[in-house]
């Protein structure tokens, strides 16, 4: 005995340790985050989005800023209409014709409900605006590389 606890104690302590690790780290994490690019304008983005939450679902939206790029509203489910907080969040590119990556959290669903939000965005945007701008590819810094057959300078 060691420290007057028996060898059978100690095995049993350092088992129950090894189970609760194991199911921590296999566990699924609650910070599951869906995404969208939309090659749409900020504004638009976040106009589509916007009407899509309060007018085509009548969700409830309980704080919004898109200078800074957020909606939280709250969701209902289409499947029992729990209603459980979720949010959308705008992270605008470095140029102004930049595809816009929207993500969905609704934290207390499962993430399909996540993939649905933005597919019905997606849909919505295409409808009511068209094909999506083509965006100009950036060109790399300096001049353009003319190849090895190039004549010297």
């Amino acid at each position: 005995m060691l420290w007057g606890v028996s060898k059978a104690a100690l095995v049993g302590v350092f088992s129950g340790a090894v189970v609760t690790a194991a199911i921590a780290l296999t566990a699924p994490g609650a910070d599951a985050k869906s995404t969208y690019e939309s090659p749409y304008t900020y504004d638009q983005t976040w106009n589509a989005s916007l009407r899509m939450v309060r007018v085509d679902n009548r969700w409830k939206i309980t704080e919004k800023d898109d200078q800074n790029g957020y909606i939280l509203f709250e969701y209902k489910s289409p499947e029992n209409n729990k209603v459980s907080p979720g949010t959308l969040e705008f992270v605008r590119g470095r140029d102004t014709d930049a595809a816009v990556n929207v993500l969905a959290q609704l934290p207390e669903m499962p993430t399909y409900h996540e993939q649905m939000l933005l597919d019905q965005l997606a849909a919505k945007m295409r409808h009511e605006y068209g094909d999506p701008p083509a965006h100009k590819k950036r060109s790399p810094e300096g001049p353009p590389d003319a190849g090895p057959d190039a004549p010297p300078e």
